[in-house]
């Protein structure tokens, strides 16, 4: 950080290679789509999670859009998705011209599966193959769980189901680079590996990062062409300029890869980082009557990408926005959780399901800073205000 005075909330930490692997993409002119790098990260990603195949994006939103296509998902077809999350997979929905249904959260800020599940049974009828919602009677495409603050989304119930109403899983794991089951049916992958595609991001505020970036996670080899396919332009006929069908200029550039793989080889030492500093903060701040730093699922490995204190503000004296803003006067950069999907103006009319956790959540909960390169003074120094010291 360059400014010592201010502590932001997740930024990236550039200290390997990512000057030399730029020049050498600089030095050869390839900058663009084409050059190693681009193919080096999709195998080294690919590597890392457990994935037979990945697919470079120009950022996770895309990455989303295209495994949303590729799993069957249609104009006016409806897709389950949380309404407590960034508003990317939503976006996703309707740039493929389908509609959201929102969900409820559990206590991880993930995708309500009690209540997923649940719709299912009670809101929607099996016919001839195809998931129908009683009350809109669209087909219900896919679900989209996605893994919150790096926190795995329990699939095991909810695969069985969606796999017997052939209803698609595209798990959003774009928080979740790094996050691993460690016990179920599901023991050893990685999140975004268990649905037939996920998808990561590599934005600037992630774990590592591109600058922007995404990647298309799956086994399946023709999925994995027809999605290479896709994000660059549907070329029948590169030289001829021949294209068949609608194609998207959603590739990564050769100099973004060359970062990414730069800081995928740092990525023991983020999730070691990330790890000490939600560490630090569960044993400092839990002592503070009023203040909780919500834990993660026990069933998985967690990347700690970022850590969420929860307030109780009749205890602790002080509601979410004033703590912000106290902690703002500190130079402490803090953010409440996102505001939820199904109440933004644009998205009021789609149909949602029984929210309330969700509501909870968001009104007292704050993300707390959380970059790879925290010091030991900076920690000390949001405990400090954090407490009143």
């Amino acid at each position: 950080m360059t400014d010592q005075t201010y502590i932001p909330l997740s930024t990236p930490s550039l200290c390997g290679n990512e000057w030399e692997y730029v020049k050498e993409c600089l030095d050869t002119e390839w900058v663009s789509t084409a050059g190693k790098y681009v193919g080096l990260f999709e195998q080294k990603i690919a590597e890392y999670t457990g994935a037979r195949h990945a697919v470079a994006t120009v950022n996770g939103t895309s990455a989303l859009q295209i495994s949303l296509q590729l799993s069957g998902v249609n104009p006016e077809d409806e897709v389950i998705v949380p309404t407590l999350t960034f508003i990317s997979p939503v976006h996703a929905i309707l740039y493929c011209q389908s509609i959201p249904v929102f969900m409820d959260s559990d206590k991880y800020f993930n995708l309500d599966i009690e209540k997923t599940i649940q719709f299912i049974n009670e809101e929607t009828v099996f016919d001839q193959g195809v998931t129908k919602n009683k009350t809109t009677g669209r087909r219900i495409a896919a679900v989209i769980p996605v893994h919150i603050f790096g926190n795995a989304v329990w699939l095991e119930e909810l695969n069985t189901i969606c796999s017997e109403r052939n209803i698609a899983i595209v798990e959003d794991a774009c928080e979740a680079l790094g996050t691993f089951y460690n016990s179920g049916r599901y023991e050893d992958r990685h999140a975004g590996t268990v649905g037939r595609l996920g998808n990561l991001s590599f934005n600037g505020n992630k774990i590592i990062t591109t600058g922007g970036g995404g990647m298309i996670l799956t086994n399946d080899a023709s999925l994995a062409e027809k999605a290479a396919y896709l994000t660059t332009q549907s070329k029948d006929d590169a030289v001829h300029y021949i294209h068949n069908e609608i194609g998207y200029n959603f590739r990564l550039p050769n100099i973004l890869a060359a970062i990414g793989v730069a800081q995928l080889e740092q990525l023991p030492e983020y999730l070691k980082a990330r790890k000490t500093i939600y560490k630090y903060y569960a044993d400092s701040i839990n002592i503070i009557p009023g203040l909780h730093i919500v834990s993660t699922p026990e069933y998985a490995q967690n990347n700690h990408w970022i850590s969420v204190v929860q307030i109780d503000p009749k205890i602790y004296g002080t509601g979410r926005e004033e703590l912000m803003l106290r902690l703002k006067t500190e130079g402490i950069e803090t953010r409440p959780i996102w505001h939820l999907n199904h109440l933004q103006k644009h998205l009021k009319s789609y149909q949602s399901y029984k929210i309330d956790k969700a509501l909870d959540l968001v009104d007292n909960c704050l993300c707390l800073p959380s970059s790879s390169n925290l010091t030991n003074d900076n920690l000390k120094h949001i405990k400090e205000c954090l407490s009143g010291d």
